[in-house]
């Protein structure tokens, strides 16, 4: 993984943030919600009304084909700057869907 987002992943030993692989990529989660996810070396975040506000000027990007456009985060060494975009985004984010219990009644 490149250098640059290993404060992302790693948070200073932030429990609040953590990480999946997906793909080859990561998708990032805050106190369980997905902010967003790496690809091809970006930081992207969804573009809900708080992360457009506290990035006013941040670029659109496409994490890939046939996905919805997602903010992209430039400041990615700046724990103070992402630790308040995450806030300002947390209410904004959905919950996570509850897994689906499998039969096991056969």
């Amino acid at each position: 993984m490149h250098g640059s987002y290993n404060w992302t992943l790693t948070a200073n030993n932030n429990e609040e943030i953590t990480y999946r692989s997906m793909m080859g990529e990561y998708i990032v989660y805050y106190r369980g919600k997905i902010v967003g996810g790496i690809y091809d070396d970006r930081f992207l975040v969804k573009p809900v009304k708080s992360a457009i506000a506290y990035m006013p000027n941040a670029k659109y990007e496409l994490p890939y084909d046939g996905a919805k456009e997602m903010l992209l985060v430039d400041d990615v060494d700046n724990k103070d700057f992402l630790t308040g975009l995450f806030d300002a985004m947390y209410d904004e984010l959905h919950a996570p869907k509850p897994k689906k219990m499998k039969n096991t009644n056969i």
